[in-house]
């Protein structure tokens, strides 16, 4: 049994508490005693699986039998470079190969924190979310996450068995960032946050609020989706699309809810699907000579009764009706007839699901902590903080997202009185005023 490992990063020995908060995922940076580490002249591995009988790290050619620390946790001296993999073996005998998450170093450059931290990286879904890509020479994807008043953030998916302790995040200096590169995820992987919060209580298995896909409702997982590489053939809308749309050009807005606009009644009434509108709605708008279709909200949502306008998902196109790219084919069709396309964006409140944004890291994040500030009451949601860089900078991000990454015309917005207005639908003592003693709500103006 290993009882004394020393490493760069970790002076202390691998000592029983070290052990056992490894073996709890409640270690505050286990990069600095999992994966490769050098002591003295020896080269080291320690690694965690918890369905592996034996564990062996292997080096081109050559394998190196890792022992057995405590439960799941094993360690051993392995000749010199980095270049391994993990091979697992199982009390039946079978065995399985795979990359050590913590042998690569960080994805997120100096700059991204230097932006995160500030709260004006404008283009936040780069570097937040889940993104397919190769690091250090493995296809992966990279997870990054906002919860800085958390302990704790491991990444939980069916490429881990939901386990906790296997992908453990890295925290990333003072930004409240938390990040990982998981090889051999890929596109169509379901996962959550699994968060432990300042007071060592765990949350709600959450969602990703940067994530570009999610499970079909009622299921609430993220689902990783490589969003990359679409061809647009909108070229020539794009390039007259500011003529189309100035103040004295003819406009007809035709406003449709996906969900309900068409049945298919030979497969159980189902909607269409994005593709299918992109054939049938984009069509009939353009017959009837509107100029613009204007989508009730896609982002995704959990209920469908809400029609949209209760998100939980202000990065993902709803899967309801079709993956991403199926919702670049619906806008790539309406702009090549000649159709400009609008979306209904919800930043005035998002819905109390315990696996959206309400306290997401164990603290009021997303929302105001007073209620009189943070809950609407006529619809039992929360509201955003707008005066928090961090939570100002995330929705104005996610404006701009619609537009880069899907080639939308224009957003109308939802509820936009009650973001105005610190006293919409409340009475005399239900509200807290602005610095100036006034109604209005400065921080919302701003966002604005």
């Amino acid at each position: 049994m290993i009882t004394s490992m020393k490493t760069p990063a970790q002076t202390a020995p691998l000592d029983h508490d070290t052990v056992t908060r490894l073996l709890s995922a409640s270690h505050d940076d286990p990069f600095a005693v999992l994966g490769p580490h050098k002591s003295g002249r020896s080269h080291w591995v320690t690694a965690i699986d918890p369905g592996a009988h034996e564990l062996s790290a292997v080096i081109g050619d050559k394998t190196f039998p890792l022992d057995r620390v405590q439960g799941a946790l094993f360690s051993g001296k392995v000749s010199a470079g980095k270049a391994y993999h993990l091979r697992g073996t199982g009390a039946d005998g079978a065995t399985w190969d795979y990359q050590d998450a913590y042998r690569f170093g960080p994805v997120l450059s100096d700059f991204d924190e230097y932006l995160l931290g500030e709260g004006t990286h404008q283009r936040l879904w780069q570097a937040l979310g889940a993104h397919v890509m190769e690091h250090e020479g493995a296809q992966g994807t990279h997870f990054a996450v906002w919860a800085p008043n958390a302990r704790r953030v491991s990444v939980v998916g069916d490429f881990n068995a939901w386990d906790g302790r296997r992908h453990v995040m890295r925290r990333r200096g003072g930004t409240g960032v938390w990040e990982v590169f998981i090889p051999g995820a890929g596109d169509g992987a379901a996962y959550k946050y699994e968060i432990i919060g300042a007071d060592g209580s765990p949350q709600p298995l959450k969602a990703d609020p940067v994530g570009f896909g999610a499970q079909h409702p009622p299921e609430t997982a993220s689902v990783v989706r490589d969003i990359r590489g679409y061809g647009w053939k909108d070229a020539d809308w794009m390039d007259r699309r500011a003529k189309s749309n100035q103040r004295d050009a003819a406009i007809s807005v035709y406003e449709v809810h996906l969900g309900s606009w068409k049945r298919i009644w030979d497969q159980g009434g189902r909607p269409l699907s994005y593709k299918e509108a992109a054939l049938d709605l984009v069509n009939y708008a353009r017959d009837m000579g509107f100029t613009h279709l204007e989508l009730m909200p896609v982002s995704e949502y959990p209920f469908d009764g809400s029609w949209g306008y209760q998100p939980v998902g202000l990065f993902a196109p709803t899967i309801r009706f079709g993956p991403p790219h199926e919702f670049r084919d619906l806008v790539d069709a309406a702009h090549n007839a000649g159709l400009g396309v609008i979306l209904d964006w919800v930043p005035g409140h998002f819905p109390s699901d315990a696996h959206g944004l309400g306290r997401f890291d164990g603290t009021a994040l997303y929302e105001h902590g007073n209620p009189l500030e943070g809950f609407h009451q006529d619809w039992n949601t929360l509201i955003y903080n707008y005066g928090r860089a961090e939570v100002a900078n995330f929705l104005v991000a996610n404006a701009l997202f619609w537009f880069d990454e899907y080639h939308i015309d224009g957003l109308r917005v939802d509820a936009v009185a009650s973001m105005l207005y610190r006293d919409y639908s409340r009475k005399a003592g239900e509200w807290i005023p602005n610095k100036d003693g006034g109604r209005e709500n400065y921080e919302a103006i701003a966002l604005f």
